[in-house]
């Protein structure tokens, strides 16, 4: 299953997918791995691109992953997570 979502605190964001705090999608399909993100300065512009992804097909969302992560390694795991 592939989640695509907005933050404006990946690690905040991934600590709370990780550790299932909220119910929904994310929890239900267990999507905790982090394999792809794009930063922002403008949330308005960071909306759009969420939107443009979403709207995607699956398999144009596994090619832009491995453009920059071909073996889908989780790219949070340098992340410092804080309760």
């Amino acid at each position: 299953m592939l989640y695509t979502g907005v933050t404006s605190q990946l690690q905040r964001r991934m600590f709370e997918h990780k550790t299932g705090k909220y119910k929904g999608f994310s929890k239900k399909y267990n999507c905790n791995k982090l394999v792809y993100f794009e930063e922002f300065s403008d949330i308005n512009q960071a909306i759009k691109r969420e939107k443009q992804i979403k709207a995607g097909s699956r398999k144009k969302k596994i090619r832009l992953i491995e453009t920059i992560n071909p073996d889908w390694k989780d790219l949070s795991e340098g992340f410092i997570f804080k309760a």
